[in-house]
């Protein structure tokens, strides 16, 4: 299977690039990116391109699935067009290219929440970009809503407090939006959607995120005892 990326930088984005060059299911991990991942391997095709010109890079995105996890903060943007520019309508010209291109599957980080009509910019803007690449067609577009993300390089001290509250709560069925999540099993469950005969659009909330990860777990200690 041949792989594109995008968003190898971030947070969920680098895990999921680091798992599928070490995933010999893969054959070729093309990334598209503004500046490098850093990451060297044979079977990786680094592409950095200015996602503001797509027709010098529409025709290079051409593969079996489309990972699709860029991403911004409003702080890093510095307003919410710079942040809406980057989140929606970077990712949608890159889904668009793809569904041109015969690509058949689309897994999409987006965030629990995720709701067009929601009064709140982000979660208005992450169920923008779901709704507008459903509209594309894929055979399966995936969509995964993590709750609160842990693992951040430089997290904030709100975001430090935030998790470490979190992370101090019992963790009880049903509460499963509330419970942080790593980016590394974000990016594993994204891996493993790849695979999945499902098509269609689907919405892997928090619960079916946590569910299907545990899922993985136990079958991997499985295949190692044996």
């Amino acid at each position: 299977m041949k792989a594109i990326l995008i968003g190898a930088t971030g947070l969920v984005g680098t895990e999921i690039a680091k798992i599928l060059l070490d995933d010999q299911r893969f054959s070729e991990v093309r990334i598209l990116a503004r500046r490098s991942s850093g990451l060297s391997h044979p079977k990786l095709q680094e592409m950095l391109i200015d996602f503001d010109k797509p027709l010098s890079w529409a025709a290079d995105i051409v593969g079996d699935v489309l990972f699709s996890a860029l991403g911004t903060t409003l702080k890093q943007a510095g307003s919410k067009a710079v942040q809406y520019h980057v989140d929606h309508d970077y990712q949608f010209e890159i889904a668009k290219a793809a569904k041109a291109n015969g690509v058949q599957r689309c897994i999409l980080v987006s965030s629990k929440g995720a709701n067009s009509r929601s009064p709140f910019f982000y979660m208005r803007m992450k169920g923008e970009i779901e709704n507008h690449v459903a509209q594309l067609g894929f055979e399966a577009a995936y969509f995964v809503r993590p709750g609160p993300l842990d693992g951040r390089k430089s997290p904030t001290l709100s975001e430090k407090l935030m998790l470490y509250g979190l992370n101090a709560l019992p963790k009880f069925q049903g509460g499963e939006s509330y419970w942080p999540i790593q980016g590394k099993d974000v990016a594993r469950v994204c891996v493993e959607c790849a695979f999945d005969a499902r098509s269609g659009t689907l919405i892997l909330e928090p619960k079916e995120i946590f569910s299907r990860l545990n899922t993985y777990h136990k079958e991997h200690s499985h295949r190692s005892a044996l």
